[in-house]
């Protein structure tokens, strides 16, 4: 890493990672350590994270849910 905190990437990795300028970059940091990633990458990690989740159902359910202990409570 530079001076002025710039981060050198290999020519080699680079080449395998088919990493061009311009490429957009995101850094993550993590318990185990820091991930430097793609946006595509990153896209397509967070897809295969959510997967088969139904957030939306999840979230219904958790405010029907307190809509009726709202209601018994009255």
């Amino acid at each position: 890493m530079g001076d002025r905190g710039r981060l050198v990437i290999p020519a080699e990795i680079r080449a395998r990672s088919n990493l061009e300028p311009g490429t957009v970059l995101v850094l993550i940091e993590a318990p185990e350590g820091l991930l430097l990633v793609t946006r595509e990458q990153l896209s397509e990690r967070v897809r295969k994270d959510l997967e088969g989740l139904d957030l939306v159902g999840d979230l219904s359910a958790d405010r029907r849910k307190a809509a009726a202990l709202e209601e018994s409570a009255k």
